[in-house]
């Protein structure tokens, strides 16, 4: 699954979010890569956010929408506003959180502080959040059955993948993924550990957590290993070292392969 997605140039506002707006600033701020936008409203950065999905799209916002809501009692996630759906696509409207994206030209700028929070961050967020009271799951096996359904329908596209996956037999990979690791720890897992997905403050600390849509008890390393790979995509080469020692832990170079593997795969 290759990292399409980025702030938008232009793009054509749906009329909900204009609505929603009700008259105040409307500034795009994200575009997915499945066509799904995200709009801060309100005057200077925004104090809220709306994410706009097509119908089409394979993004469910109300799974979003129910995983914040109990999230928001363990971390700092943003607050749900308004949630719905029509005939032309689906939103999710949420308090903005203070803080900058960890891939602002700041943080870009900063690549070992940010990759440092990166790991302390998702440290915080495996630590805070209950297993036991967690009704989501983010397993290995579920996501397995999921990408064997999409193979028996002939859907996989491997000029989707990494490289290092793509010019493999789709064959291989597959039955690679039916012998998933032994489950290192058990948390509830962010289920999208990408750097964009991390709000830090001036200090470089973590502030907030977003886009939480396959939030789920999975082992850690299912976000170990996609945090860690999105440095690449968002600073360049060099700063895992950083984010594994803020988190706490050493590299597993067999759980880290299976899980970017999976990960690269997936929907």
């Amino acid at each position: 699954m290759t990292a399409l997605a980025g702030p938008p140039a232009e793009v054509a506002v749906p009329p909900v979010v204009v609505r929603l707006a009700a008259g105040e600033p409307i500034r795009p701020v994200w575009r997915n890569e499945v066509g799904g936008l995200t709009f801060a409203l309100g005057p200077g950065d925004g104090d809220r956010y709306v994410k706009w999905t097509p119908p089409d799209s394979g993004i469910d916002l109300d799974r979003e929408s129910v995983r914040l809501r109990w999230a928001a009692r363990y971390l700092p996630v943003p607050r749900v506003l308004d949630s719905g759906r029509d005939s032309a696509g689906q939103w999710l409207v949420t308090r903005a959180i203070a803080g900058t994206n960890a891939v602002d030209p700041r943080w870009q700028a900063a690549p070992e502080v940010a990759a440092t929070a990166l790991g302390a961050g998702l440290r915080r967020l495996h630590d805070a959040l209950p297993v036991p009271d967690c009704p989501f799951s983010w397993s290995a096996a579920e996501r397995h059955a999921a990408i064997e359904r999409r193979a028996r329908r002939d859907e996989l596209d491997p000029s989707e993948w990494h490289a290092e996956f793509a010019a493999r037999p789709v064959a291989e990979l597959l039955r690679r993924l039916a012998e998933p690791p032994p489950v290192d720890r058990a948390v509830v897992c962010h289920g999208d550990a990408c750097a964009p997905n991390t709000l830090l403050g001036p200090s470089g600390a973590v502030v907030g957590f977003v886009d939480l849509g396959s939030l789920g008890v999975a082992d850690r390393w299912a976000d170990l290993a996609v945090g860690s790979w999105s440095l690449d995509w968002n600073y360049g080469e060099g700063y895992e070292r950083a984010f594994f020692a803020a988190y706490g832990i050493e590299p597993d170079a067999e759980r880290i392969a299976y899980y970017r593997l999976l990960w690269d795969l997936g929907e």
